[in-house]
């Protein structure tokens, strides 16, 4: 959670030819099976919809992220309208930021 949060922040600086790139993610925990090289499984569905759904710049992560945060360091906000084709309905979502 910190290292894609530190990469926003430090992408923030970067500009191209009047372009600022602004990453997305998306974060939740769980326990993916490992095939091969590769893992597979609700899991990874789940975090790969948050990726999707969240905006540039933005990282959303599941309830059970969330608490696992540490309050002194993440601005939380609570999503309220976060639907994804394979997420689970009662999916609770949350965007983060780290706290500069």
């Amino acid at each position: 959670m910190h290292a894609v949060c530190r990469a926003q922040a430090e992408l923030s600086g970067v500009q191209v030819e009047g372009y600022r790139p602004a990453i997305r993610g998306g974060v939740h925990v769980g326990r993916p099976r490992k095939m091969g090289g590769d893992y597979l499984g609700v899991d990874v569905n789940i975090a790969a919809r948050l990726a999707e759904g969240a905006k540039g710049g933005e990282v959303l992560v599941s309830e059970g992220v969330c608490e696992q945060l540490a309050e002194t360091e993440y601005d939380v906000r609570r999503k309220r309208r976060f639907r994804a084709k394979g997420a689970p309905k009662d999916l609770q979502v949350y965007s983060v930021r780290l706290r500069v």
